[in-house]
């Protein structure tokens, strides 16, 4: 099997790297071997543009049997506990889109600009592959944004366009757009790390939601190499 993993920054899967350094053959700083299973690690860079190019420009010309995107993500929903790790099933652009003059929110959909039911979309948003889902972690519909949310107004009003979103990233909904036209088998793994709400650092807890998401990586990998 050859999987392409993925992360926007290195720290997010130092835990992970460690470890295969450790339990793989290394070929290079990131290509590992260990029986059938042949592991390239992807290091994107943040955000939604530059995350597209790095997936696109890694996938083209290479078919790889599964993409595992993962990093850390605020949660809108606060069922969920911080540290927790789920799986996003769903994902899509949210401020792609106009600000109309009394300041709402109409999205490239809504405009007639992109087309909302033509893959890889439906009803503007991103699924996966439901045959790929794993049951093993609950599962959230995120949103992806180019400006994280930090204030009370634009929170609460994300929520309102919004209403199904739970996690909130910077990377999801380019991976899901590149890797299910590219690939198809796809799964994005988050790990909460601070609840979206009026912006404080102190209140996050990055080292822990880190520790927590490259647990379920490494079983993850060693469940493929069964």
């Amino acid at each position: 099997m050859k999987l392409l993993l993925l992360a926007a920054t290195p720290f997010e899967v130092q835990p992970t790297i460690k470890y295969l350094h450790e339990h793989f053959e290394v070929s290079s700083p990131y290509h590992f071997n260990k029986g059938d299973l042949e592991i390239t690690l992807l290091i994107t860079g943040v955000g939604m543009a530059i995350s597209s190019f790095a997936i696109t420009f890694t996938c083209y010309g290479t078919k790889y049997d599964l993409l595992i995107q993962v990093g850390v993500a605020g949660a809108i929903d606060k069922q969920f506990q911080l540290g927790d790790v789920v799986e996003v099933v769903s994902d899509c652009m949210a401020d792609l889109g106009v600000e109309e003059k009394d300041g709402s929110f109409t999205s490239m959909f809504e405009l007639g600009l992109l087309p909302g039911n033509e893959f890889p979309f439906r009803n503007g948003r991103l699924w996966n592959q439901p045959e790929v889902e794993r049951a093993f972690l609950p599962k959230v519909h995120g949103i992806t944004v180019n400006k994280v949310h930090g204030s009370k107004a634009s929170i609460e009003k994300m929520k309102k366009d919004f209403p199904f979103a739970q996690v909130e990233s910077m990377e999801g909904a380019a991976f899901f757009f590149v890797g299910l036209q590219m690939h198809g088998h796809v799964l994005q793994i988050r790990a909460i790390s601070n609840y979206v709400e009026p912006r404080n650092k102190d209140a996050w807890k990055l080292n822990e939601a880190i520790a927590n998401l490259n647990e379920v990586l490494v079983e993850v990998i060693n469940n493929l190499l069964v």
